[in-house]
């Protein structure tokens, strides 16, 4: 899925809005729901830029990990089930 805004915009926008700008406002002026204001919220409220993009660093790095587990686990699980059948 491709992003249409990047997090520096996003915390900008979320910006605006604690500048006093309606919500509603803001989405048409910047062509996004309002659904997608209140997620961002929840996400990137109160962050900075360096701080969200240390976020985005995290979570590529844990995704990263994850797969290494899951591949480690397989590997493990594939070599146990050898040493079952050669008994």
């Amino acid at each position: 899925m491709k992003k249409r805004f990047f997090e520096e915009q996003i915390i900008g926008f979320l910006r605006e809005a604690d500048a006093g700008l309606p919500i509603k406002e803001l989405c048409r002026k910047h062509g996004f729901s309002e659904a997608s204001y209140y997620l961002w919220r929840s996400k990137f409220g109160g962050m900075t830029v360096p701080e969200a993009k240390r976020l985005k660093e995290l979570e590529a790095e844990n995704a990263r990990l994850k797969k290494l587990l899951a591949e480690s686990m397989l590997e493990n699980e594939i070599t146990r089930e050898a040493l079952r059948k050669k008994w």
